[in-house]
């Protein structure tokens, strides 16, 4: 029987958000606050939001020493789930974060947020139609190889949105 030995597993948290990620979700995005797309990767995110009219704060700085704009949308380092929301909880402003799917079964996800009673201190999901194709960054070249093989939410905090959990068409 084979096994799977995880000391051989490498973590990759270079996965480019490509510019549809944010086309798909961008009538949820307020237009009138300025987000602060907290993860710089390569500077793409940032310029994507703001060619689709946004306002739009994106600097190569430390997101756990800093807090700016009015909202935070980004895709976050998978391999920092737990410590990215926990900072999100304690800056306590609006947000979309890209993560897998499966950070929905975590109880950490479940203890910062408590699953409130209050509909504004409750996480909202956005579920994509289909996956989202990463940009990889593979021998010094960006490519998109529509192989994800993952899925990904966009996790939601303080939109005061219509529904809890939101499927795109």
């Amino acid at each position: 029987m084979a096994g799977f030995h995880t000391k051989n597993f490498i973590i990759h948290d270079d996965y480019i958000t490509p510019k549809s990620a944010w086309e798909n979700i961008k009538d949820y995005i307020p237009k009138d606050k300025t987000i602060w797309e907290c993860f710089y990767c390569n500077g793409d995110s940032g310029n994507d939001l703001r060619s689709l009219g946004f306002d739009v704060i994106h600097e190569e700085i430390d997101f756990y020493k800093n807090n700016k704009g009015d909202i935070l949308v980004s895709n976050p380092p998978f391999s920092e789930k737990k410590e990215v929301f926990n900072r999100l909880k304690e800056i306590d402003k609006p947000f979309i974060m890209i993560c897998p799917a499966s950070a929905i079964h975590s109880k950490y996800l479940k203890n910062i947020f408590s699953f409130s009673e209050e509909k504004d201190n409750r996480l909202q999901i956005i579920i994509p139609s289909k996956r989202i194709q990463f940009i990889k960054k593979i021998n010094n070249k960006l490519e998109q190889k529509n192989k994800c093989n993952f899925d990904c939410f966009y996790y939601c905090y303080k939109l005061n949105l219509d529904r809890d959990i939101i499927w795109l068409k």
